[in-house]
């Protein structure tokens, strides 16, 4: 009895880890447990942050992560930000790790302890469909407002 459960288990396994995980639909909350810029210019870097969102959303490789982590630290420092640009690296190299059981994890939008690893086909095609409807609600919402400024 013990050796046909096995082989079977082994037919399991396979046919269990061969299903791709599904990627929720992308969010962002802006610098997350950061301030989204100044007191004066309260969403100085938001912009950076939600494309370091993006990039930690999807995931990827470790190397991915560097460069995501990285690009951030430049978008703010180009704002004329060089000291709270490198705040915000080092906490984003501590705090972001796929492991970490936070939403805003590397990798937050698969299922969690996808870890460091490079998207696959699947995934990269379920990323641009994501994209895609994100991109026609945003022609969505410009249309209306279009309309609606158009109302006397």
């Amino acid at each position: 009895m013990r050796l046909r459960v096995a082989p079977l288990s082994f037919i399991f396994c396979g046919i269990v880890s061969s299903v791709s995980a599904q990627i929720k639909p992308f969010t962002t909350d802006g610098c997350s447990v950061f301030p989204d810029g100044t007191t004066e210019q309260n969403a100085l870097w938001i912009e950076c942050c939600i494309r370091h969102d993006f990039a930690y959303w999807q995931g990827g490789t470790a190397l991915d992560r560097e460069q995501a982590d990285s690009a951030l630290e430049q978008c703010v420092a180009d704002l004329g930000k060089k000291d709270i640009s490198s705040l915000m690296h080092f906490g984003v190299r501590m705090g972001g790790s796929p492991f970490y059981p936070t939403w805003y994890r590397w990798g937050y939008g698969w299922p969690y302890l996808r870890g460091y690893k490079a998207l696959t086909q699947d995934e990269q095609r379920q990323v641009r469909e994501q994209l895609l409807q994100l991109r026609s609600l945003v022609d969505e919402f410009i249309e209306q407002s279009t309309s609606s400024t158009k109302k006397p």
